[in-house]
């Protein structure tokens, strides 16, 4: 009987701890106990990395932004001198990134659809041709600034000398009149010197005809008459072969028609010819395209820039002038060939020194 209990009250205690199903329901009660216990899980996701990121970036630019305009205000206050300058040179960097982006975007366009230069609109030929004079103007700093600390240097010398260094993105309004009148008078004083060749050549023209209108054409300049365009287009046959050909002008005369184009005139006669034959047709290109758009299609900043590029000072003439003496050019230009190109070149002389308007 002894022994019995002891078998039973063993069984009983084995039998407690093995029990299946006491054994589950204890785990499950823990595991319950401890998910009530425990903190309660967020029902709010946490954001991807991305959407961290752009937070993130929006709160830089923001604070950047505040802190921007904190500075440009100390500036503005303490040195509204500095403040000027700088504020020139910052539009003048987003103008000219501007500019870098369309001139690449009309490259792009060019290539994907394999356009010439000469097919594009009038608008995109300029845009382009601009952005390659100020590209090759700014080449300069970029080559005096490589070496270690010349950026100091580099600006002090665009301070000084804004003119020769700069593009016209970084100046003044007072600067940019002050300088074209500067270019202008520049090339200005070349123009009796070309009028003085055209007059050495006249006895080297085999036409008696030619002869007597280039003669008259000379006089008239140097009386201070403005020409018609009948009196410069009957001498297209003049300028298209001996002695007033491109290829056929003495090197002296090439210069002083380089420095009318403002185009240096310190390079080989070969260079300069090279120059002045790509410059002129370029123009003539433009000439095509903006008889194909009309003048009347162009804002008046765009007029005045179009006749600067031709030889006439605009910045002291009205835009319906300016818009009447581009009318004359381009009525010129367009009736010229390819070989009578010469004409077009001197024309920069012939049409804008007289012109009603302009500053002696």
């Amino acid at each position: 009987m002894a022994l019995s209990r002891v078998c039973w009250s063993r069984s009983a205690v084995w039998g407690s701890a093995v029990t299946p199903g006491h054994f589950f329901t204890r785990r499950l009660q823990l595991g319950r106990s401890g998910l009530a216990w425990g903190a309660p899980r967020s029902s709010k996701l946490h954001l991807s990395p991305k959407a961290d990121v752009k937070n993130l970036m929006s709160y830089v630019v923001t604070k950047t932004k505040a802190i921007n305009g904190k500075y440009h205000r100390f500036l503005g206050r303490h040195f509204p001198r500095f403040y000027v300058l700088y504020t020139i040179f910052m539009k003048g960097l987003q103008m000219l990134w501007a500019d870098a982006k369309k001139a690449r975007r009309i490259k792009t366009n060019m290539w994907k659809h394999n356009i010439k230069f000469h097919q594009l609109p009038y608008r995109e030929m300029e845009h382009l041709r601009q952005f390659r004079q100020d590209v090759t103007k700014c080449l300069f700093l970029g080559i005096i600034s490589i070496p270690p600390f010349a950026n100091y240097l580099v600006f002090l010398l665009m301070y000084l000398f804004p003119r020769q260094l700069l593009i016209r993105h970084f100046w003044t309004p007072k600067q940019q009149t002050d300088f074209l009148d500067i270019y202008h008078a520049f090339r200005k004083q070349s123009h009796p010197e070309i009028i003085s060749y055209l007059e050495k050549v006249i006895p080297l023209i085999s036409d008696a005809g030619l002869r007597w209108h280039l003669t008259d054409l000379c006089t008239k300049i140097q009386r201070g008459t403005h020409p018609a365009i009948h009196d410069i287009l009957a001498l297209r046959e003049c300028f298209s072969n001996h002695p007033l050909g491109v290829n056929q002008l003495q090197a002296l005369h090439v210069k002083a028609l380089s420095r009318a184009m403002l185009l240096t005139s310190y390079l080989p006669p070969p260079l300069l010819r090279h120059r002045l034959k790509t410059h002129t047709t370029v123009i003539h290109q433009l000439d095509k395209a903006l008889a194909k758009l009309g003048i009347g299609q162009l804002t008046a900043q765009e007029v005045k820039s179009a006749c600067y590029l031709r030889g006439l000072n605009s910045t002291h003439i009205g835009e319906d002038r300016c818009r009447t003496w581009l009318g004359e050019w381009l009525q010129i230009s367009c009736s010229l060939k390819e070989t009578e190109l010469s004409l077009l070149l001197h024309n920069v002389v012939l049409l804008s020194t007289n012109y009603l308007g302009t500053r002696r």
